[in-house]
């Protein structure tokens, strides 16, 4: 089928959401070139696959994922399959032996190339073209980039501020809320991460551009704004912002008092870097929600030096105390890894004792995957450190059945007192259910509160309610005055 008039592009965007913000980005570009974006693969001309590539699983479900489009093409109903991000860039040497029908592939450096590729005119199979830049320096200077205004340069020479623009993005995300990434790239080198080798050293976006992307995205009717990036704390030091995160956290609170509010919410924070002036920010700018996503992985210092984590247990669990001390009301949300290479019934049990002490609002775990290239990867192939499957699964039924006690007992217990909160309205579900979140719960990974009133709530719209039950994770609640309520988005028109 001749690749001619394409005009019609069908998207798939998997993984976390710094992809997320990547295919945003590049839906923009394909629609302001004039591409009509459809949901329905068998409407479309191209599909176009955003792949995740960060463990085993989401490899596979990105190639099956990037078959199923093949497929189509193979049966006549597209004409273009195009696959960009993570799993490219990781992979480049084995996509086309992993999936031959690929037409063409996007690195995560060269998301602006996505017009090229979809458009697409090149036949043979030894033309499909491919824009794979090895590093953000590379793809800076082959766009004639003058890099050294955004960055601190390191001894090799090889740093780099943040040069893409996500300021133009179509967003998957509902109106009143979204993600704002503030960095790329990771120097923490965790032993079983491979953020690194795919996204490469730290970047953050400059200040201003940051500041910008807020107003716009506040202005559009955002009124929650979820910081993301691989390590959000070390946040302005690779391109040497004097004034940090805690200066970033005041310029974006200002951004929201000028909308007249905002929910500013602090994800992927590393405990490495988190300093007492950061804590003292979030306790005291009004519109930064008193919530932090901190991922600590585990918690014996066997495994956080096997990790690399460069933490003790002692100060991360200081960390918590010193939080929770001076942020009246803070919510937290971790992630954890269970059966990492060396991971001993001691450190397990050590890690659940930690997780009943601490009481987190939110955890998450992933049973440990070996991924290629990482030290961890190297450690999990020795017998003597591997943790059988059957093990893992274990040992991640016992944490989560321990933090669904906590969790439930948690939501119980704020029921009985009579707790009030603003609830940020979320779209009704197709049962009639009316969700929101209330400030300690976050989009997508967290609990909801569940609205109950005759009235249909608006998405966006900011409700004081009253908690009035729980059902497991999730809070119920009622209006505490139908009459009293604050509209978040925008009128048409004002």
């Amino acid at each position: 089928m001749s690749t001619d008039n394409i005009s019609k592009v069908a998207f798939v965007s998997l993984g976390c959401p710094k992809n997320l913000v990547d295919s945003e980005a590049m839906l923009a570009d394909l629609s302001d070139a004039g591409y009509t974006l459809v949901a329905d693969h068998d409407e479309a001309d191209a599909v176009v696959v955003n792949t995740c590539g960060f463990l085993e699983a989401s490899k596979e479900e990105s190639l099956e994922t990037i078959h199923e489009a093949i497929d189509r093409k193979k049966a006549g109903r597209i004409k273009r399959v195009v696959v960009a991000g993570c799993l490219v860039q990781r992979h480049r040497a084995k996509m086309l032996e992993w999936a031959p029908g690929i037409d063409a592939m996007i690195g995560v450096f060269d998301r602006d190339r996505i017009r090229a590729a979809v458009s697409g005119g090149v036949e043979k199979e030894t033309e499909r073209p491919s824009w794979i830049a090895a590093n953000a320096l590379q793809a800076a200077r082959s766009r004639g980039r003058d890099t050294t205004s955004l960055t601190v340069h390191g001894a090799d020479g090889k740093g780099i501020g943040y040069f893409e623009d996500d300021g133009e993005r179509l967003r998957l995300t509902p109106r009143h809320w979204t993600y704002l990434r503030i960095s790329e790239g990771c120097n923490q080198n965790c032993a079983f991460c491979t953020i690194p080798s795919i996204r490469g050293k730290m970047r953050s976006k400059p200040l201003d551009r940051i500041v910008n992307e807020a107003d716009s995205l506040m202005a559009s009717g955002a009124y929650e704004l979820n910081l993301i990036g691989q390590d959000t704390t070390s946040w302005g030091r690779d391109i040497g912002d004097a004034g940090g995160l805690v200066g970033l956290l005041t310029a974006l609170n200002d951004v929201a008092a000028a909308h007249g509010g905002g929910w500013i919410r602090l994800m992927y924070a590393y405990p490495t870097n988190f300093t007492d002036e950061m804590i003292d920010a979030i306790a005291s700018l009004q519109h930064l929600v008193k919530y932090i996503d901190m991922p600590l992985q585990h918690a014996t210092d066997h495994m956080l030096d096997a990790m690399r984590r460069n933490v003790t247990a002692d100060e991360q669990l200081a960390l918590v105390h010193r939080l929770r001390e001076r942020i009246p009301g803070l919510a937290m949300r971790t992630t954890l890894i269970t059966g990492f290479p060396g991971e001993s019934d001691e450190d397990h049990q050590a890690l659940l004792d930690f997780v009943d002490d601490t009481q987190f609002d939110a955890l998450g775990v992933f049973q440990y995957s070996p991924e290629p290239g990482t030290v961890a990867g190297t450690m999990d192939s020795d017998s003597a450190l591997h943790v059988p499957d059957e093990i893992k699964a274990e040992r991640e039924a016992e944490i989560m059945l321990l933090q669904q006690r906590i969790a439930f007992e948690n939501a119980a217990y704020v029921a009985e007192q009579d707790s009030v909160f603003d609830v940020l309205m979320d779209a009704p579900d197709s049962d009639g259910v009316q969700p929101g979140r209330c400030y300690h719960q976050a989009p997508e990974v967290d609990a909801r509160t569940l609205v109950q009133t005759d009235d249909i709530l608006a998405a966006g719209s900011l409700i004081r309610c009253r908690v009035t039950s729980s059902q497991g994770y999730d809070l119920i609640a009622r209006p505490e005055d139908a009459l009293d309520r604050r509209i978040s988005l925008p009128i048409s028109g004002s």
